[in-house]
């Protein structure tokens, strides 16, 4: 028995153990709810919030005429999924027993929030802390509500909406509100979670309109092209506004799924009529841009080229505008064939201009997106690939299905290979943020060369690793999920096990799981940082991919860029 003398010496030997001896085998650690669930559901009252009404505000530019949503029956579009066989039971037992690991890490990283960070954004998973980087509106609660329930976590889904009730989506204490990253990650997160549970939770609509109404007065422009970081105090106060100069292409172009579908469940056309008209203003620029046919990273809404701008990418600060372009056109029910159009004149640009064969040992045949740079005389690739460019290969294989584009199949698959790489040539087994390759001058055959002055010694195949980074990304398992789901290829399966081994050992913590500084390092420095997106993205495509590929059909639903699935029409 252990006297009191003795005792702290145990005790500290104890967290020495823990921490220190054992710090990549933490396991699902279960606290005691702060916040219990109650079965007594309270909805919030009139969808209006406590500290201002948006929904009746009076518009200082209102629109003369709304534009509706499209009408007639939907059209025939081409199946998307693989016609999956029955699965040998040493291959069911074994892709299960990978989903119940996945499983376990969300528990963790779910207990970790509702214990640590409840109602907060953020947990930060190293101190058990928190902190509100999305206007404190409980961002990882709201992003998570559909994995919730794709994982059978019934309890606390109602936990979690009953809850819902406390957020005043009105009113925040943050100065800007990022009007892109709220869209995709809180109206998406509601919308989903109202489509998963066929409308049975009156709250998640509620609260949509709620959030909309507010992100509706961003729009309230002379020009109608919303405001991206948006100082909404001074809207409050009566204040004029006008659309920004300089505006990410990604952040006033990826609002269109979510926007949409608020308008197909609610009825009110006034959200579809404002993403339309961007629709239509990024139709009129396509042809007139400096790369015709894309659009800049950086643009000037106020202008028919939508400006000077010269860099064009598929990769941050772009990425989702590409991405929503077949989904609007799934969403819609095919009867609106612009999305089409925009998307096949972007996507063979990107082709000829951004795809690109690294040099890499093996000589493998895969593909990397990089970054163009377009000037009078010619078009440069700077050979960098993002882990952010990732989602490109899933997106190209839906696409190659809908659009009846057969060849582009081929395409997805080697720029997920390309991204399985990154994966792999890492001593961590996790691909950096970001890096550069060695651009291949024949994409047919790649000739391996050590000595090439751009390769480095130290990591062979990569020119360099500009941000080391990983910060629990979704992209690279996006696209495995996806193209599993569109070939059927069990490879690719196997390919998502030894990723998700990976992240598990070098982020998980007691609370759930963190960032890390340093993938080149085969023990990268963690950073104390969980992002929404892990556990709304990327581990619910983690659990997808060893799920039954009727779990969430492609067929059914359409996912918004923070892996929210809509329904489809039928």
């Amino acid at each position: 028995m252990l006297t009191k003398r003795y005792l702290p010496l145990y005790i500290v030997f104890i967290l020495f153990a823990y921490f220190v001896l054992f710090p990549s085998r933490p396991q699902p650690v279960s606290l005691n709810l702060q916040h219990p669930f109650s079965d007594t559901f309270t909805s919030p009252t009139n969808g209006k919030g406590g500290g201002f009404n948006w929904r009746d505000r009076k518009e200082d530019y209102p629109v003369a005429s709304i534009i509706p949503l499209p009408t007639g029956s939907p059209k025939p579009i081409p199946k998307i999924q693989y016609d999956f066989g029955p699965e040998n039971a040493t291959r069911t037992a074994e892709i299960r027993s990978r989903r119940d690991a996945v499983q376990k890490a969300f528990d963790r990283s779910w207990e970790g929030y509702k214990n640590k960070a409840w109602m907060k954004d953020e947990l930060l998973p190293i101190s058990g802390g928190s902190r509100n980087t999305f206007g404190g509106w409980a961002a990882t609660l709201v992003d998570s509500l559909d994995t919730l329930w794709i994982m059978g976590k019934k309890t606390d889904f109602e936990q979690a909406v009953a809850n819902i009730k406390d957020i005043d989506f009105s009113t925040t204490e943050a100065e800007e509100i990022n009007t892109f990253e709220t869209t995709i990650r809180y109206l998406g997160g509601l919308l989903a979670a109202h489509d998963l549970t066929d409308g049975r939770y009156p709250a998640l609509l509620d609260k949509a309109l709620e959030l909309g109404h507010l992100l509706y007065a961003a729009f309230d422009t002379p020009n109608r092209m919303p405001i991206t970081r948006w100082h909404w105090q001074k809207v409050k106060e009566g204040k004029l506004q006008k659309s920004d100069t300089g505006i990410l292409v990604a952040e006033i172009g990826s609002l269109s799924l979510e926007f949409t579908r608020l308008s197909q469940v609610s009825g009110d056309l006034k959200f579809y009529d404002a993403i339309q008209r961007i629709a239509d203003k990024f139709e009129k620029t396509q042809p007139h841009t400096k790369l015709p046919g894309m659009w800049p990273v950086v643009i000037n809404p106020t202008r028919d080229d939508f400006g000077d701008d010269a860099g064009f990418s598929l990769g941050a600060m772009a990425d989702s505008v590409y991405e929503y372009l077949p989904k609007q056109y799934m969403l819609l029910g095919g009867v609106l064939d612009q999305p089409k159009k925009l998307y096949e004149a972007a996507i063979e640009i990107a082709k000829k201009e951004l795809f690109f064969r690294p040099m890499v040992p093996d000589e493998a045949d895969i593909l990397i997106s990089g970054n163009v740079r377009v000037s009078k005389d010619k078009i440069t690739n700077d050979g960098q690939g993002q882990h952010l460019a990732c989602f490109i290969g899933g997106m190209m294989g839906v696409a190659s299905r809908i659009f009846d584009r057969p060849e582009d199949l081929s395409i997805a698959r080697k720029l997920t290979d390309g991204c399985i790489w990154a994966y792999n040539a890492m001593p961590s087994g996790i691909m950096p943020e970001t890096f550069n390759a060695i651009v291949c001058g024949n994409a047919t055959s790649c000739h391996y060369d050590q000595h090439h002055p751009d390769n480095t010694l130290l990591h062979p195949g990569f020119a360099a690793l500009s941000d080391k980074r990983y910060i629990l990304r979704p992209e690279a398992i996006e696209s495995i999920l996806i193209l599993y789901r569109v070939t059927g290829d069990e490879n690719l399966r196997d390919h998502a096990w030894t990723m998700f081994q990976a992240i598990e050992h070098h982020t998980a913590t007691r609370y759930g799981n963190t960032a890390l500084n340093d993938v080149s390092k085969d023990t990268p420095p963690k950073i104390d940082r969980m992002e929404s997106f892990w556990t709304a993205e990327t581990l619910k495509y983690f659990y997808l991919v060893f799920s039954s590929p009727d779990l969430i059909s492609l067929d059914q639903y359409v996912f918004n860029t923070e892996a929210h699935p809509f329904s489809r029409p039928s």
